[in-house]
């Protein structure tokens, strides 16, 4: 909101002086008025409410109890001021999330790992308002200490479930893992019996893809019917072929598993969307690993990810919840700013205030 001087009907200036009548300044406009007349008067014959704007006369504020005190004097140079700015909020409109045959109003997919107990899981996932929670099909992830079952705390009528196969180093041992978690969902008849999340790692140390066996993994899970959503690696190379092997979704690490170091190699994500989405602009990639906080998935978003994958950066945080709730607002907020369009990258300043109606300045009369 900004100071505006106020839209005035302009009355004869140009006609010639008629007997009872004095010239005097009016928004930087030469008028003429009836000798007499008090800025009352003023404000009545052009028609606005004297509560919603502010007078000054010769540079001087006049209050508005003063208004109809104040004859109007020969010369008088008068300013006419209001505010301007706001408007009427509505929700931005959005096309949902399509991975498959699925679709989902979130953007924001969530793990189920290293939370401090499951109950901090489940309010985690109520929290950042996701519909897809992914889980690892392995014993040790599936019961807690308490031989509580993992799925008793994600409700499969609520949440796509989507197996992952974390822990795997070959194509044998993913195949593997993506079978059994979709015998396991088969029996809850969740829709993501057919997903996988799909990682052949290939080193422990780094935990990045080994991309000759992701790309065999992708191929043989394909042709056994699952929907394959696919973590790799940054390359865009890597990703056009992956998608080429028939992945629903192609998933770049936004840096290394569980680092929390956001978006690394931004030009990299942007050569992905470019080359995956070319003739194809609604095929999903999801930036998957490594975010750290809310900024790297507005980051993500922002970039034009489809959506993002994270856990860590949640489940490790010294409040789990509240960074819930910090994600779900990010990946909106970066959402919304890729579909607004950001402004262009400049090197001088430009004044987002309008030129146009400003006040007179200081010390300088206009000219006759």
């Amino acid at each position: 909101m900004y100071v505006y001087t106020a839209s005035v009907v302009a009355f004869e200036s140009d006609a010639l002086m008629v007997p009872g009548e004095i010239e005097i300044w009016l928004n930087g406009e030469r008028q003429r008025v009836p000798r007499g007349q008090t800025l009352a008067n003023l404000l009545a014959r052009l028609d606005l409410d004297p509560r919603r704007v502010a007078v000054e006369v010769n540079q001087q504020l006049v209050p508005r109890t003063q208004h109809d005190q104040y004859v109007i004097q020969p010369g008088d140079r008068i300013e006419v001021v209001t505010l301007v700015g706001g408007g009427e909020l509505s929700e931005p409109e959005d096309q949902p999330l399509i991975i498959g045959k699925l679709r989902f109003r979130s953007r924001l997919i969530l793990g189920s790992g290293k939370y401090p107990s499951f109950e901090i899981m489940q309010q985690c996932h109520e929290a950042s308002g996701c519909e897809i929670v992914t889980v690892a099909v392995r014993r040790e992830r599936l019961f807690d200490k308490q031989g509580r079952n993992i799925l008793d705390f994600i409700d499969p009528q609520k949440y796509t479930i989507l197996p992952n196969t974390a822990g795997c180093y070959t194509v044998e041992d993913a195949v593997r893992h993506a079978r059994l978690g979709r015998e396991v969902l088969q029996g809850y008849g969740n829709p993501g019996a057919d997903w996988v999340k799909l990682e052949v790692l290939g080193d422990p140390k780094t935990l990045l893809p080994d991309p000759i066996a992701t790309v065999q993994a992708t191929e043989r899970l394909v042709a056994e019917g699952f929907q394959v959503l696919v973590y790799t690696t940054d390359d865009p190379i890597l990703a056009r072929r992956l998608k080429q092997a028939g992945a629903a979704s192609v998933m770049p690490a936004g840096s290394p598993i569980g680092s929390g170091q956001g978006i690394l190699n931004p030009n990299n994500i942007r050569i992905i969307l470019e080359y995956l989405k070319e003739d194809d602009p609604n095929y999903p990639v999801i930036v998957d690993a490594g975010v750290g906080t809310a900024s790297d998935v507005t980051i993500a978003m922002e970039l034009g990810c489809d959506g993002v994958l994270l856990n860590t950066g949640v489940a490790q945080a010294k409040d789990p919840v509240r960074m819930a709730w910090a994600m779900r607002w990010a990946w909106q907020a970066g959402r919304q700013a890729y579909l607004a369009g950001r402004i262009p990258k400049k090197l001088y300043a430009s004044a987002s205030s309008p030129l146009e109606g400003l006040i007179e300045p200081a010390g300088r009369r206009p000219s006759a």
